[in-house]
């Protein structure tokens, strides 16, 4: 049986910038420390090389989600990230989004027939 109900389960509110796993990482680990990360721990909190969290952080930053500060501490040079306050906003939307696709999806397994009863297991 197929369900026609207007695209319930075509999940608009997943949001392509975060839903990737590098991004959904540094996203996560970001909103978990309101002030902040440097770069160095925010690498290995997500466990992603130099390069890949660069990449990661510029898609991050031209879409608004992230801020990126550059700054020196004595003689070395820091790079900070945070969230900003849309970063956020964007990011409390798709975790609410993801609720609502583990709860149609949990609905469903309920009400689907058991397939030891048809013999299917």
């Amino acid at each position: 049986m197929t369900d026609k109900s207007d695209g319930r389960f075509a999940y608009d509110g997943i949001d392509r910038v975060i839903h990737e796993k590098a991004r959904l990482s540094i996203v996560a680990s970001l909103a978990a420390h309101p002030d902040g990360l440097l770069f160095t721990d925010l690498k290995d909190l997500c466990a992603l090389t130099d390069g890949t969290l660069s990449r990661h952080l510029a898609v991050l930053h031209e879409s608004g989600v992230v801020k990126v500060e550059k700054s020196f501490q004595g003689n070395r040079p820091q790079t900070w990230c945070k969230l900003t306050a849309a970063g956020r906003k964007r990011f409390a939307e798709y975790v609410s989004e993801l609720e609502r696709v583990v709860a149609d999806a949990a609905r469903r397994a309920r009400a689907a027939p058991n397939p030891e009863h048809l013999g299917l297991a």
